[in-house]
């Protein structure tokens, strides 16, 4: 279980960087940057990949009113697709971090990685399992995406986004195969492409998707 033993060992104001939505072939990427109040630190955080949809959404309100500060910055496919997934994963957490409405010492980033910033920054493997305040940006990042394609699976329901949340599932990949690509597919992804074929013209924003049931 993360534990804030990583934050009490720095001075200042310690923030926790997470990603949701590197793996997806649809929908964006969300990255949360959270600083933690050291007075203040809510029950329960955990990787947000250990945690239930409902522990998640439960936790979100929690971390946020507990927080002195947090925030979550989307990539859009389209944005993902330009710059290729690493190079959006590092533009979003520098942005997550210059957002925060309090300046941090320091970030603590998971994964092996770190993009360049301002301030020092920590780069710790599988981090959501060793920090709360990266466990906490990763609910905050998972929570904020997982809305995103629920909604989006209102407007394209022939792919069932709201089940599998742009993951690869078989049945999303036959959704492609039969209706071709929406506007929040990232069409860089071999998933996508490897499943198009010539003929299939993509789902248009404001088109009717059920037609094509």
């Amino acid at each position: 279980m993360p534990d804030f033993s990583i934050e009490s060992a720095l001075i200042g104001p310690i923030c926790g960087v997470d990603e949701a939505g590197r793996g997806p072939c649809a929908g964006p990427l969300c990255v949360a940057a959270v600083i933690l109040d050291r007075d203040n630190l809510p029950e329960g955080i955990g990787d947000s990949k250990k945690l239930t949809e409902k522990q998640r959404f439960a936790l979100e309100p929690l971390i946020k009113q507990s927080a002195l500060a947090w925030s979550v910055v989307e990539i859009s496919p389209a944005d993902i697709d330009r710059m290729n997934i690493f190079a959006a994963t590092m533009s979003g957490m520098s942005r997550a971090v210059e957002t925060l409405s309090l300046n941090a010492a320091h970030a603590l980033i998971d994964g092996n990685k770190c993009p360049p910033m301002s301030i020092p920054a920590h780069a710790i493997v599988k981090g959501d399992d060793k920090s709360l305040s990266i466990a906490a940006a990763s609910i905050l990042a998972k929570t904020a995406r997982d809305r995103i394609m629920i909604d989006m699976d209102i407007h394209y329901p022939v792919y069932g986004f709201k089940k599998h949340k742009g993951y690869q599932a078989a049945a999303h990949i036959e959704a492609i195969r039969l209706h071709g690509p929406s506007p929040i597919h990232r069409m860089s992804w071999a998933t996508v492409k490897n499943v198009l074929a010539p003929s299939y013209s993509p789902i248009r924003d404001g088109g009717d998707v059920t037609a094509k049931l």
